[in-house]
């Protein structure tokens, strides 16, 4: 079998943005139990209507705005229990 391309995403530690919240120092301290999905949407109205989502599920999230273009390309949610997304992320599927 061939070995699958693979895109990774490096982050400082140091910047995370809710770095001070408690569900982000309880993920952080189990390095070996951390999970990460990467999800996709269609395009920029579909990211604001997830983040609309997110904001009446009262999920902190920081959106990803590229400079110098001010083109918004991603969002990441705080750390949380699926259970807690309710319906938020049921338009995205993995991305592929």
């Amino acid at each position: 079998m061939a070995e699958a391309r693979t895109m990774f995403i490096v982050m400082r530690k140091d910047l995370v943005k809710f770095r001070e919240d408690e569900r982000v120092k309880t993920y952080l301290s189990d390095v070996d139990g951390m999970h990460k999905v990467v999800l996709e949407t269609k395009n920029e109205a579909s990211l604001f209507k997830v983040a609309d989502s997110l904001k009446q599920q009262d999920i902190p999230f920081y959106l990803w705005v590229e400079q110098p273009e001010n083109t918004p390309t991603c969002l990441a949610t705080i750390p949380v229990m699926r259970s807690d997304l309710g319906d938020a992320l049921k338009k995205c599927s993995l991305l592929r």
